[in-house]
């Protein structure tokens, strides 16, 4: 099949048309690895809240900065820290933030407030935010275009998987000993996850392209034929190096193209501002809603099960439609999904198992979609950067949801209300994704008119 493939293409047409070896595979597991640590790394935090709260005697405010403080943690990561990826290497970067991630969780050991605790939370956070962007960009660069959008989908399971495995951990630890251990048992795991990654996983093949150390083009055409793709030559796909900092990417927010990055940036602002409140709030408020607190912490876990159901289908629904239309086909659906929660708790244990893994599915669906969008609206010299700041606007958004549910809660808002206007905050990502997909198809005609 390579054989046949055009000379004139450039290096990453040739790619995308090309076979998949095995290393591009390796990679994108091991990105997979990263998000399925992420997963328990970020959630651990939901799924000890009753028993953080009950030990410390929080209120619901100082319980939503606990839940927020490592989304902050993953909002400056991807803004401030992911940046330097563009200049100095995805892997390095990647394998920094894990180790330091599983230093901090570690570390909750001997937190004796809530305080240290939300520090510890928003520095496991930084290391988090940056190495879930450069795992979605090297599965991005890694994956041809026939199976980009599974493989980013499948980075969305590994999410989910690692979010109910934590829960699973969670559960069984917090039967047999204290709620730090939780989070002890977690920062172990992601440092055995930091070494299989050191072994195993590549530079960027995009970013050793922009030939920034004189031994990059040798690298480039080494990998490429570890990748069996040694016939196609790297000479003519230098790009251009770049010194990208925070400041710089930053600025991809008033370029002459910026309305773009914003749409992009609103829509995932107000998905995981539904989402981090579905995930962060939900065994407790199924337990307040009536259900024992071992129902209401299974019932957290089952969304992840649908969201691992959902990731994986985003993918290959992407196949045969549009990626960004089925992402909002789920959106539109996770709508109704989100009102019914509530009243479902007083139906039957089934009706609210079902609609909790519904919502899992329709929510994760959707943040696959966008996910698999993302690296593909930024040139590769600025990937890192581009990616970074759409998801700082996602952070944004779950840094925000969980203190304005806790503010919410504080000012006798009932759970149903709350349903429901995190609902309507789907809905807008929807409409957002809909002015996004408009701008993006204005551009092209502009394009195909200068031409």
């Amino acid at each position: 099949m390579n054989s046949t493939i055009s000379s004139d293409l450039t290096l990453r047409q040739r790619l995308d048309a090309a076979s998949m070896g095995s290393l591009q595979w390796r990679a994108i597991a091991l990105c997979f690895l990263i998000n399925a640590i992420d997963g328990i790394d970020v959630l651990v935090m939901a799924f000890t809240a009753s028993a953080v709260v009950k030990d410390w005697e929080l209120t619901n405010v100082t319980l939503g900065w606990l839940l927020s403080a490592g989304i902050i943690g993953m909002t400056v990561g991807s803004v401030f820290l992911t940046p330097l990826s563009d200049r100095w290497g995805r892997r390095p970067l990647v394998l920094g933030s894990l180790f330091a991630a599983g230093a901090f969780m570690v570390a909750t050991e001997w937190a004796q407030g809530p305080w240290t605790l939300g520090m510890l939370r928003f520095l496991t956070g930084v290391g988090i935010g940056c190495s879930i962007v450069n795992a979605n960009v090297l599965t991005s660069e890694y994956a041809n275009a026939r199976w980009r959008a599974l493989a980013i989908g499948l980075q969305s399971v590994g999410f989910a998987l690692g979010a109910t495995l934590g829960g699973m951990m969670a559960a069984y630890l917090l039967k047999n000993s204290v709620w730090q251990n939780v989070f002890v048992w977690g920062g172990v795991l992601t440092w055995i996850a930091a070494l299989l990654i050191a072994v195993g996983l590549p530079e960027s093949l995009d970013q050793l392209l922009q030939g920034r150390k004189k031994n990059d083009m040798e690298r480039a055409q080494h990998l490429l034929q570890r990748m069996g793709h040694g016939h196609f030559s790297v000479q003519e796909s230098i790009t251009p190096a770049t010194k990208p900092s925070a400041l710089q990417a930053l600025q991809l927010l008033w370029a002459p193209d910026a309305l773009r990055t914003w749409l992009l940036g609103g829509s995932f602002f107000a998905l995981m501002f539904s989402f981090y409140f579905v995930t962060s709030w939900t065994p407790k408020l199924l337990e307040q809603a009536g259900l024992s607190a071992d129902k209401g912490l299974a019932g957290g876990v089952l969304l992840h099960v649908g969201g691992m159901l959902g990731a994986l289908a985003l993918g290959l629904l992407a196949s045969r439609w549009q990626l960004q239309r089925v992402a909002q086909s789920l959106m539109v659906l996770g709508v109704f999904a989100l009102c019914a929660v509530i009243p479902a708790t007083s139906w039957s244990l089934p009706a609210a198992v079902a609609l909790g893994i519904a919502i899992g599915f329709l929510i994760n669906g959707s943040i696959a979609g966008l996910y698999a969008t993302a690296p593909q609206s930024f040139a590769a010299t600025q990937r890192s950067s581009g990616v970074g700041i759409v998801l700082a606007f996602a952070r944004l958004g779950g840094m925000a949801s969980p203190v304005v549910a806790g503010h919410l809660l504080e000012a006798e808002w009932s759970v149903s209300s709350l349903y429901w206007l995190y609902a309507g905050a789907l809905l807008v990502a929807a409409v957002f994704l809909q002015f996004f997909l408009k701008s993006q198809r204005s551009e092209l005609k502009a394009t195909v008119c200068q031409s």
